[in-house]
């Protein structure tokens, strides 16, 4: 083969020629003998680079179309995937907890030291923590997405085309840990997970299907057939809902006066409704009043709001992020359009990332595979090529009594939104 340069372009003689590798009888990629001729035409004629069977920089793409270097880009995708750890969505911090262990157990009885009177002779009677445990299993799977940039793709791409399919990335990881949280949530049966070999139980809030009895909380006792998924028993919302879900978490002694804050996520459909409830002392069938957020628009009122001294209406977000409705007793409203239509999910919570929010998320023992992952390509000096997200996450209920879902509808049992009613 003769290669020839004419007028600065190359001119190959006619006939069919193939530069790809072709595959050997072990499965391996074969020299391609006609690249090499070809590469070596092309250093003869001073076009190109290499020496000595070492590529030059020149003969691999390094840098976008507009000059950005992909070893930066690369660089730049690493704090951006950092800062996506750093900050998760506010709504899964204030539902969920980091675990680390595949099986936690947690504390289900109140503790039952008790002083005894003094004798002048005798011993006081020693005391040891007390109680059962209820082991609560998580289960673990990994999740990945290719970027597999080509060459030809990046010698040709801007930063913003490059960026355009990382922001998809990282877009694509907030909606997988937003959905797994939403389907932990709804999912109303107990699933087993293999941990070490062993199966574990892994479970939702109270069921009422399993042989689980609620432990007591001070004089408030359960039965196995205890449920935290209702049913309203009308097709629409009214303010005894909302009571009924706060007795729900109250019994087991998740309340305010206990350090918890209480949430409850409605879409818009049923916020609409909430705001409209008002106290008997207003005029309004409800046990309370619905106060607004200080992000509602201005509006005309009968009287002055009565609040706690000290206390102002409650802020328009929470946590940086989630829109504040208002307030309902000592429920605040949280409106939230990933929330389906004629369902509400009411919580305790004890702040971002607190050990008594109700749902588990299990990262990875070593610390170094936690949170989202951008791990190189093949090629080590080029790790932007076929570059790859992974996360490692995996979900459980964690209080069973933190957290009580209800079906709006006027008959028959609880039934799992269609939205989540698949694991993601």
């Amino acid at each position: 083969m003769n290669l020839l340069k004419v007028r600065n372009k190359i001119v190959m003689p006619v006939g069919t020629y193939s530069t790809a590798p072709r595959i050997g009888p072990d499965g391996k990629p074969m020299r391609n003998v006609l690249q090499r001729a070809f590469m070596k035409e092309l250093r003869l004629l001073g076009i190109g680079g290499g020496d000595q069977g070492f590529n030059e920089a020149a003969d691999v793409i390094q840098s976008t179309i507009d000059g950005v270097d992909t070893r930066e880009l690369w660089t730049a995708y690493q704090a951006a995937v950092a800062l996506r750890n750093a900050e998760r969505q506010p709504l899964v911090d204030f539902l969920s907890y980091r675990v680390a262990n595949p099986v936690e157990g947690i504390a289900t009885a109140d503790s039952d030291a008790r002083f005894e009177r003094a004798s002048e002779y005798g011993l006081p009677r020693s005391y040891r923590p007390g109680g059962e445990f209820a082991w609560m299993g998580f289960d673990f799977h990994w999740y990945d997405l290719a970027n597999r940039f080509t060459w030809e793709f990046l010698a040709d791409a801007t930063a913003a085309q490059v960026d355009a399919v990382t922001n998809q990335a990282l877009e694509a990881d907030s909606i997988l840990m937003f959905q797994l949280i939403m389907w932990t949530l709804f999912n109303n049966v107990n699933r087993e997970a293999e941990i070490n070999k062993r199966p574990y139980n892994v479970y939702t809030f109270w069921n009422g299907d399993d042989s689980e009895v609620p432990p007591p909380y001070r004089t408030n006792t359960f039965a196995a057939s205890h449920s935290h998924y209702l049913v309203s028993g009308a097709a629409t919302v009214v303010s005894g809902d909302l009571d009924d879900m706060y007795e729900a978490l109250a019994e087991h002694g998740y309340k305010r006066s206990n350090g918890y804050n209480l949430i409850v996520m409605v879409n818009q459909q049923e916020g609409d409704v909430i705001r409209t409830f008002r106290s008997t002392l207003n005029g309004g069938t409800a046990k309370w009043d619905f106060i607004p957020s200080r992000g509602t628009p201005a509006f005309l009122v009968p009287r002055d709001y009565v609040l706690p001294e000290g206390q102002d209406r409650p802020p328009a977000t929470l946590n940086n992020g989630m829109e504040v409705i208002g307030t309902y007793g000592e429920w605040t409203i949280v409106q939230e359009d990933y929330i389906p239509p004629d369902y509400m999910v009411g919580f305790a919570t004890g702040g971002a990332e607190s050990v008594n929010n109700p749902v588990g998320l299990r990262e990875h023992a070593n610390p170094q595979l936690r949170g989202m992952r951008l791990v190189k390509g093949r090629d080590p000096d080029y790790p932007l090529q076929e570059s790859v997200f992974q996360r490692g996450i995996g979900s459980g209920i964690r209080n069973r009594g933190a957290g009580v879902i209800m079906q709006v509808k006027a008959t028959g049992d609880y039934e799992i939104p269609v939205e989540y009613d698949e694991e993601p």
